[in-house]
């Protein structure tokens, strides 16, 4: 059974950072291509940042300089460190793994940044 399990989200004053994690089990994470999405109210999802099963990583220009994604392959995680945050960073995020036949999403971890 795959399950990718978000951790990190939280409350944070703008300005401030914080490290999503997404600790992925019944699959390994460094072959498939790792994302992180967020859902603000009202708004649809939209693709923060990408680590591909080759290392390569791609940003959304809302958090390119901003953010990091990165993966831990001893502890099968990966990871999005976000700094300088905003409250437009307000948002559930979510991990997001996806292959040639798979495609699963975790629970979702809530990151709300006070002005």
């Amino acid at each position: 059974q795959v399950q990718l399990v978000e951790s990190g989200g939280g409350l944070v004053q703008s300005g401030g950072s914080l490290r999503l994690s997404c600790a992925a089990s019944g699959i390994i994470a460094s072959a498939y291509a790792m994302d992180w999405y967020r859902q603000a109210p009202g708004k649809q999802r939209e693709l923060v940042a990408t680590i591909t099963s080759s290392s390569s990583t791609h940003y959304a220009d809302s958090v390119k300089g901003r953010s990091t994604i990165s993966r831990d392959n001893a502890k099968n995680t990966v990871y999005l460190q976000m700094n300088s945050l905003k409250p437009e960073d307000t948002a559930v995020y979510y991990c997001h793994a996806r292959g040639r036949f798979i495609d699963y999403w975790g629970q979702g971890t809530q990151v709300t940044i006070s002005s």
